[in-house]
């Protein structure tokens, strides 16, 4: 295991059991940019670093009964959260990395990708491995309940030109990784990137 991953490990464990009560209101957030995949019923989805699974419950409405939605996370603490928060029942959680997923090739019509990107260790391997379990025409959201300008101040930072979430580094790293963007929102209320599986 990558200290990058060991990282990411330690900084979410220490945060798992407080993770939902230090941003209760981001539920409608959510909601709307699961709205914005456009997902069938039926359909089968990844929430990639799915965290304490917040996206779970909109990801099963949207694909109903007859879908599959897939919650995977490298840290245990994060799903053991999510179980206690009873979305467990929205979808299948799996220890997982997303650099190296336990699903076949093309398997799944869309990914859902909250707060991920930053936690990348090599961006444009790792949204390739999503690529490949993602069916071409199938869809990707890359998504934060608030945009980079208003989460760099919450975290006492500057907003800066290299920020993997800024269009003109995300559009080429995406389009190297097998994604084509097809939308790009960041405004303080969020951030929401939409990306369609290439052929």
């Amino acid at each position: 295991m990558s200290d990058d991953h060991t990282h990411v490990q330690e900084f979410f464990t220490a945060r798992a059991a407080d993770w939902d009560s230090r941003f209760p209101d981001d539920g409608p957030a959510y909601e709307a940019a699961v709205a914005e995949l456009a997902l069938h019923e039926g359909d089968r989805v990844l929430d990639a670093g799915c965290g304490t699974g917040r996206a779970l419950p909109p990801l099963r409405a949207a694909v109903g009964p007859s879908g599959v939605v897939v919650g995977a996370d490298l840290t245990a603490a994060m799903l053991e959260a999510a179980v206690r928060a009873g979305r467990g029942r929205d979808g299948h959680l799996v220890l997982a990395d997303v650099a190296a997923l336990p699903l076949r090739a093309r398997s799944l019509d869309a990914v859902f990708g909250a707060g991920l990107i930053a936690h990348l260790p090599r961006p444009a391997e790792n949204l390739r491995e999503l690529a490949r379990v993602v069916r071409p025409g199938g869809a990707l959201a890359l998504f934060h309940p608030i945009g980079r300008a208003a989460l760099a101040a919450r975290q006492g930072r500057r907003i800066t030109p290299d920020d993997l979430r800024a269009e003109a580094r995300l559009r080429p790293l995406l389009a190297g990784s097998g994604w084509r963007m097809t939308s790009y929102v960041d405004e303080d209320a969020r951030f929401l990137a939409l990306a369609v599986r290439e052929a």
